[in-house]
């Protein structure tokens, strides 16, 4: 396996395993409807605003690494919800889907043939598609420990 290819599937990894963690899948998994936008004593967020939170810092990732004209969002209001909770299941549902999707995507950008993964962007201070791969993967993780966290506080982990 060439140095490219091995490198591609450490990113996957990163980006779809849980490693030393639970796995953000995991994370969300079975999570009853009433808890995802309870917040808990001396917790900033719901459940419901991390996950949205991730879905959006996922999408301005993906976003920037395949758009040349890309525009930078506003720093912290564009990237966390004002809602507690979902407007309904469905809502709920697309957002999940939207970041498992939207992941895909950009394993696509990664496997890409002609991709190069340290070229920087033209439109970017440095930054390269490997950069924001683990960019995606240390936010995922991150947001997905408190996830695990706010599921204990609430107890509404298996």
């Amino acid at each position: 396996m060439d140095i490219k290819k091995q490198t591609v599937q450490s990113l996957k990894d990163l980006l779809l395993k849980g490693n030393a963690h639970v796995t953000f899948w995991d994370a969300v998994k079975h999570i009853p409807a009433d808890k995802l936008g309870e917040v808990p004593p001396n917790m900033p967020y719901s459940i419901w605003q991390l996950v949205e939170h991730i879905r959006l810092a996922q999408w301005d990732i993906l976003d920037f690494s395949r758009n040349p004209d890309y525009k930078e969002m506003n720093w912290p209001h564009d990237y966390w919800p004002k809602e507690t909770a979902p407007k309904n299941e469905k809502q709920w549902k697309d957002t999940l889907e939207q970041i498992k999707d939207e992941l895909h995507e950009f394993i696509q950008l990664l496997e890409a043939p002609d991709a190069d993964l340290f070229a920087p962007f033209p439109h970017g201070d440095g930054q390269h598609l490997f950069r924001e791969a683990v960019l995606i993967a240390d936010h995922t993780s991150y947001h997905t420990g408190e996830i695990v966290a706010v599921r204990r506080i609430l107890n509404c982990w298996p």
